[in-house]
């Protein structure tokens, strides 16, 4: 489901409408109301990130959702739906204050599936136990499966699945069956009699990739659910949610050029009419190489008479409003002089809504009399735990359309978000509906922030975890399974407990083949894991073996991640093998100097991609500069670093949700990653070392900040 269809230049499968949906033929009249009551599921909210994609996999099977709070009465969902699924969460089922459903819903007779929190919460009401186990299962991992079973019927007995969770099932409820196991931890129950079942892993997501069937199962074969729910009904109450909120007046749009604010443009066109539109581009300053003229050429093409505004000074020296200052009052809130990567996604985002009333002056136009549109989708209300998708999600990042000043607007009725129901392969379905061009649609996402968010910033000694050294030991130990099998037997044995089977003996056959080195970085990046936000270490892996060994560079990496808890991301560095860890930083702050080298960089690496038609073959690439200079000579200490290292971050994804990385020789030929990375240091005189992201999503998000 990942690879290119036809070598390296084929396509990546990752739109809506290559997953058999039903597309839908766009019509003028689109009927106002449905002429039926479609069978609905009712989806119970515990807080995760994955809600708007259990809601998403069922719609896509033609089934109606309705996202409720966790605490929904029985006597609320009774007559009314046809199955109840309880998602995942950032909790423990064992916190005082864990969120806690009505336990009636389980003597109602609707079937009922839990996920992750859900399965846990399950198992607890039953008369089980949850307990936090001494390591964490986070990736994609085997999983065995009772065959038997109905919601696992038309599966293998292994197959592979995405797990990320801190809690596992202890005592198992009487009444329940396991009918699933990860190596020794409980992954699934049933109680088939009451049609109550519960999973530790995320069916709902793409790293799952027998998910589909299992949703299908349980919706079909258990709820006797009818798909009846077409995407054509959701993109009539898209139309019709337009028409009924603008009515008469006019509808501001920032468009960044892409695909997710050109489809919502054109579907207020659609709705409304061209003269009812005004779409406006803002050059914040932190754009890639000749990004702005492009996307207002774009626009004009498409027909848009689209309004510009350079306003690069205004957001690098904008600053977080007063009432939000207590976030960061340990150092300066001005963007060209913070650190913090939240704090700089909510500088941007409340400085566009500031330009909004700057622009309305300049096009005389009264706000009261206008809507202000965006093209916000679902990952991103997720990520910023909106209320308008969770009352329990923890934020991961604040998305630039989803900060205080949006909220408060949003709180007036101020804006319209069309799009706020779909995922991103389901916006490039609606682009390909729309006749969009295939350089809209194909355009890879850049997040709203820009540059500011691909830039760790940096000015004195970062405040590393306590568990720095301690960690470091860990990774030494991993690194070196074999002569830690007599110079620490039990950290071996401890490690052996925790990676029982394959990974076990992978470990102990790479450490015994490859001179292998892993470093902790002195930095910290965001990441998600078991439902909630990290902010924690990054390491790094590096060997002096050429071919480089990819195959054992990701299987290291998929181990580390796993046994290593304070570890969210790990990257490979390209070039000789580094030893000793990285001592030195470089003071690195939002500078025109600064911003401008992550320009050129970011546009040396896609110029590779582009050359070689291979920018369809990943979903995105961000490009990163971490303020890290390795092989600095010793005794140069007295002065600062002026160099900086380079992360490559190609992901292949079909909703952003979750991600897995590129791999050099599946994804992406070997001798084009070369040549990003030889193009990069032979450009670039300022480019200490080049690194590769080897981080699936989650534990690592996919941008850096």
């Amino acid at each position: 489901l990942m690879e290119p269809a036809n070598g390296y230049n084929g396509y990546v499968k990752r739109f809506a409408a290559e997953r058999n949906f039903a597309s839908p033929k766009m019509t003028d009249n689109m009927e106002t109301e449905d002429e039926f009551q479609p069978d609905t599921v009712a989806v119970l909210d515990c807080g995760a990130q994955y809600g708007k994609v259990i809601e998403r996999r069922i719609t896509e099977l033609c089934v109606r959702t309705k996202m409720l709070p966790l605490h929904t009465s029985a006597s609320m969902l009774v007559d009314k739906y046809k199955a109840i699924i309880i998602t995942g969460g950032p909790f423990s089922v064992n916190d005082v204050d864990a969120p806690r459903c009505d336990s009636g819903i389980f003597k109602l007779g609707i079937p009922v599936l839990g996920i992750c929190y859900g399965f846990q919460l399950i198992n607890k009401v039953f008369g089980g136990t949850v307990e936090r186990k001494s390591y964490r299962e986070d990736g994609q991992d085997f999983v065995e499966i009772d065959v038997t079973c109905p919601l696992f019927k038309n599966l293998a007995a292994t197959e592979l699945a995405l797990l990320t969770h801190g809690d596992s099932i202890g005592a198992v409820a009487p009444s329940f069956t396991v009918v699933a196991k990860s190596r020794n931890l409980v992954a699934a129950i049933s109680n088939e009699q009451k049609r109550i079942f519960g999973v530790q892993f995320h069916p709902e997501v793409d790293l799952t990739p027998c998910g589909g069937k299992i949703i299908r199962n349980f919706l079909f074969s258990i709820a006797d659910c009818k798909p009846n729910y077409t995407m054509e009904n959701r993109l009539s109450a898209c139309l019709n949610e337009i028409k009924n909120t603008v009515k008469d007046k006019k509808v501001l749009i920032l468009c960044s050029g892409g695909v997710d604010s050109t489809v919502c443009a054109v579907l207020l066109r659609k709705a409304l009419g061209k003269s009812k539109v005004i779409p406006v581009f803002i050059d914040n300053g932190l754009l890639r190489k000749n990004e702005a003229t492009e996307v207002v050429e774009m626009l004009k093409s498409l027909d848009f008479d689209v309004k510009s505004f350079n306003k690069s000074r205004e957001f690098i020296h904008s600053t977080l409003p007063i009432h939000d200052k207590l976030l960061g009052a340990f150092e300066d809130a001005m963007l060209c002089r913070t650190c913090n990567p939240e704090m700089k996604r909510r500088i941007i985002g409340d400085t566009f809504m500031r330009m909004i009333k700057y622009i309305a002056r300049q096009l005389k136009l009264n706000m009261k009399e206008v809507y202000l549109a965006q093209g916000t989708l679902r990952p991103d209300l997720i990520e910023s735990a909106s209320q308008l998708v969770s009352s329990h999600a923890d934020t991961i990042k604040t998305h630039h359309n989803d900060t205080s000043l949006v909220r408060a607007l949003r709180a007036c009725g101020r804006i319209i978000e069309p799009l706020k129901d779909f995922h991103k392969d389901e916006v490039r379905a609606l682009a390909r509906d729309l006749n969009l061009p295939d350089y809209v649609i194909n355009r890879h996402p850049f997040p709203g922030p820009g540059l500011a968010v691909r830039i760790l910033c940096r000015t004195s000694d970062i405040q590393l975890p306590m568990q720095f050294v301690e960690t470091q030991n860990l990774l030494n130990k991993l690194v070196n399974l074999s002569a830690c099998q007599e110079s620490d037997p039990h950290a071996f044995a401890e490690i052996k407990n925790r990676l029982a089977g394959p990974d076990f003996e992978d470990l102990m056959d790479m450490s015994e083949s490859l001179d292998v080195n892993a470093l902790l970085l002195p930095l910290l990046s965001v990441g998600v894991q078991g439902d909630q936000r990290t902010y924690t270490m990054a390491a790094a892996i590096t060997t002096h073996h050429l071919p480089v060994p990819w195959d054992c560079l990701f299987s290291l990496a998929r181990i580390i991640v796993r046994v290593v808890p304070r570890v969210n991301r790990l990257v490979f560095v390209f070039g000789k093998l580094v030893r000793e860890g990285v001592q030195n930083f470089t003071p690195t702050l939002l500078t025109s100097y600064v911003i401008d080298v992550a320009r050129e960089v970011d546009s040396l690496a896609h110029g590779v991609l582009k050359k070689n038609n291979l920018m369809n073959a990943v979903s995105q690439m961000p490009v990163i500069l971490l303020p890290l200079h390795f092989d600095r000579p010793s005794g140069s200490n007295d002065y600062p670093s002026v160099r900086w290292s380079v992360v490559l971050r190609p992901v292949v994804t079909q909703d952003f949700m979750t991600a897995v990385p590129a791999e050099p020789g599946k994804h992406l030929p070997i001798s084009v990653v070369n040549e990003m990375v030889s193009t990069i240091e032979n450009s670039l005189p300022c480019i200490s070392r080049v690194l590769y992201d080897l981080t699936p999503k989650p534990p690592g998000t996919i941008e850096w900040e």
